[in-house]
């Protein structure tokens, strides 16, 4: 299978990466991303109950695309699309699932955090990359700086991004979206603060606008 484009899937400009404890948080949280303007999160695979939230919100609010983060290993790969993620996030990209992915039912966010490896996954066909960990990899100024040599290549940067970067970020041409927990972090979800969630997703959904 080609590599699929996961453009058509970035509806936001930030992609909220959030760690579900609880399956029953799931479509509370996705409800209170969705009524502040974002209607995409990425679930990352941290927790037993990441793939049934992922479930969750596939069967009851099919207006939120959910992906699936923290993909590691090919059997993630394959756990996520049973449970219906509509896209998958790697921190990293191995070699050895590098074509795993490539062959993914679903487009791919595949990691890198070095020229070359994003040399390595252009050459595989992936048109946007997860830059990651941005902030300690060079954030801005490293976006900026491979923008001529990769002038084909978008990113979606993720890793130290919050509300006080995240508009650097997105001012770059090269950056189609960021990904980012400050929006419904772990304790704020634990606690049921979905108000607040929806009050920190507006003013995100506001950023690219």
């Amino acid at each position: 299978m080609l590599v699929s484009d996961p453009t058509p899937l970035i509806v936001a400009p930030v992609i909220p990466v959030v760690t579900v404890e609880r399956s029953r948080d799931a479509v509370p949280l996705a409800k209170a991303l969705m009524a502040g303007g974002l209607r995409i999160v990425e679930i990352a695979l941290r927790t037993p109950a990441a793939l049934d939230a992922i479930k969750a919100i596939v069967a009851e609010l099919p207006d939120v695309i959910v992906g699936a983060g923290t993909v590691m290993t090919p059997k993630d790969v394959a756990r996520a699309d049973e449970a219906g993620a509509a896209f998958l996030v790697t921190p990293g990209t191995p070699s050895a699932l590098m074509q795993v992915l490539r062959d993914a039912p679903v487009p791919v966010l595949p990691g890198c955090g070095t020229v070359s490896e994003a040399m390595a996954l252009v050459a595989m066909g992936f048109p946007v990359l997860k830059f990651f960990p941005a902030e300690p990899s060079g954030g801005v100024r490293w976006l900026r700086s491979v923008s001529e040599p990769l002038p084909q290549v978008r990113f979606c940067p993720t890793g130290g991004i919050n509300a006080d970067n995240a508009a650097a970020y997105l001012a770059l041409p090269n950056v189609i979206a960021v990904g980012g927990s400050w929006i419904a972090p772990a304790q704020a979800i634990s606690a049921g603060d979905f108000e607040g969630i929806t009050a920190r997703a507006r003013t995100a959904a506001a950023l690219r606008t």
